[in-house]
């Protein structure tokens, strides 16, 4: 397990139990007493107030009222966040949509300007639209998790990308385009490039999308993407 997602896990587990000894966490998350110490440790630092209590049956104890001092999402986490939300409200009514927006932005405030500003860029690439009723959704997959931050650093470095593709009939390419949109039509999420080897742009399913990786010495220059009306860009659908 990854050292955030481990150290979420730590918190998590706290709140939950309250009270918990190391020994408790390390069998909860599945790592050593040693790991589990030095999580705290970083935690701690990080702005988390975690008591110790000493004697027979002391543990661990999480301050209510604690908070982090620092933001630790980062940019393709955020991102996920706001685009997952998006894609919900496009794809029916969201229950809660104005506190989840609420929250959402608060977390973005707490970014370094630096990833505000990457996060903007990203944002400025989203358009979300509706699926057609007569598409076929009996082969959708899930998506590769190594996506999003590919896509961060292809996006922002404007760099091009290479990867495996999978087509409807089941065959497969390697092909190497310049992104230049992320599409969502829920609960299709599709990678809008521009193809050299076609002349053309083309839409891929990111489903279909395996081992991506960014081609470090590449560069491009943003296109103009044509979408159909009902189409919208992610800045002027929070407006």
């Amino acid at each position: 397990m990854k050292t955030q997602l481990r150290q979420n896990a730590i918190v998590r587990a706290l709140r939950r139990n309250g009270t918990s000894t190391v020994a408790e966490l390390a069998e909860q998350i599945g790592a050593s007493r040693r790991t589990v110490l030095r999580d705290i440790g970083a935690l701690r630092d990080a702005g988390h107030v975690i008591h110790s209590d000493v004697g027979r049956g002391g543990g661990l104890r999480l301050d209510p009222r604690s908070v982090q001092t620092t933001a630790r999402l980062s940019v393709p986490e955020v991102f996920g966040l706001l685009i997952s939300v998006a894609a919900m409200r496009a794809a029916y009514n969201l229950p809660f949509s104005e506190l989840a927006d609420a929250g959402l932005a608060k977390i973005e405030v707490a970014l370094p300007a630096d990833k505000i500003r990457d996060l903007r860029a990203l944002l400025s690439c989203l358009h979300i639209g509706k699926l057609s009723p007569q598409q076929d959704l009996s082969d959708m997959g899930r998506l590769d998790p190594n996506l999003l931050p590919t896509f961060e650093e292809s996006f922002l470095g404007r760099k091009h990308i290479v990867f495996d593709y999978t087509d409807a009939k089941g065959r497969q390419t390697r092909r190497e385009v310049e992104p230049q949109a992320l599409l969502i039509l829920p609960p299709l999420w599709y990678l809008v490039a521009w193809d050299h080897a076609r002349q053309d742009f083309r839409h891929f399913r990111m489903d279909r999308v395996s081992n991506p990786e960014v081609v470090t010495e590449s560069s491009f220059r943003r296109r103009h993407v044509p979408f159909d009306d009902d189409v919208c860009p992610y800045n002027e659908m929070i407006k």
